[in-house]
């Protein structure tokens, strides 16, 4: 009995393997894109996508103020918004990591409250302030009211961002600081902070493109032609000349520069999990 059962082949495994099955199903998933993709190409109507989605003339009509106004403005916006952010926000990390409760105290309702509240909503609130007080402007008109509006919010994130930065940093850098006869402050300026900061670089740098779409709402300030941006601008030529085009080109402008940042912050997040 034992000889018969040494000699009787194997019999095959029946069914396909997990790599097999795994195969013919991405198979499948490219078959229905693939007829997806050629089903609409050949419902769409080329020649109105062309004129109303693709027309050069209509889309030159907005050159060169697309760059040099619109652009402009919303890179002004968007890098007075972030600067204005990354100091309060600093400051605001530092307030929840220290010792004094009332520190901790306003710096957590600060984050909570601006966390919460749209952008458009402080958009909103920033444009009624002169009911509030009277006779009050902000230095810089529109610009210093999108900064103010860009930065408040924008303060609450990264304040997160750099307390989990400061947390992050080795205990012992600190220590060793402080066995120098450096004074606490000193130290936290000088070696924990930079250290910090190399950190949350990704964070920040999504934060950074975050603020550059969220500066289309700046439109909420009542802005003069000579202050749009790019959301505002490509809205007012396509009223303009009854055509979607300049939508279009605004778009591509804003992934000229999202793209690029976003591509920044993948290889930044790739660099710091590869020094892990």
């Amino acid at each position: 009995m034992s000889e018969q059962q040494a000699t009787t082949p194997t019999e095959p495994r029946k069914g396909l393997s997990p790599r097999k099955k795994q195969r013919i199903s991405r198979s499948v998933q490219y078959a229905v894109l693939l007829v997806i993709v050629v089903v609409l190409a050949a419902l769409a109507d080329w020649g109105a996508i062309r004129e109303s989605f693709l027309n050069l003339d209509v889309a030159g009509k907005g050159l060169p103020e697309l760059f040099t106004v619109a652009l402009r403005n919303t890179v002004i916006y968007t890098l007075s918004g972030f600067a204005l952010g990354f100091v309060v926000g600093l400051v605001l990390a530092l307030m929840r990591l220290s010792t004094v409760a009332p520190y901790r105290w306003i710096s957590a309702i600060y984050i909570e409250i601006f966390r919460g509240l749209p952008i458009l909503l402080i958009f909103l609130m920033i444009g009624s302030l002169p009911l509030a007080f009277p006779g009050f402007e902000l230095p810089g008109g529109v610009y210093g009211s999108a900064a103010l509006g860009l930065g408040v919010v924008s303060a609450a994130y990264m304040a997160e961002n750099f307390r989990a930065g400061i947390q992050a940093v080795p205990k012992g850098q600190m220590e060793a600081a402080r066995s120098l006869g450096m004074p606490h402050m000193r130290a936290m300026v000088s070696i924990v902070i930079p250290q910090a900061i190399r950190i949350v670089l990704p964070p920040l740098t999504n934060q950074l493109v975050s603020l550059l779409k969220d500066s289309s709402l700046v439109l909420m300030l009542g802005v003069t032609a000579s202050q749009v941006e790019l959301a505002k601008f490509g809205n007012d030529q396509s009223s303009t000349f009854a055509n979607p085009t300049p939508i279009l080109a605004t778009g591509l402008t804003y992934l000229l520069i999202t793209i690029p940042l976003g591509y920044v912050a993948r290889r930044l997040e790739a660099r710091q999990g590869a020094g892990r």
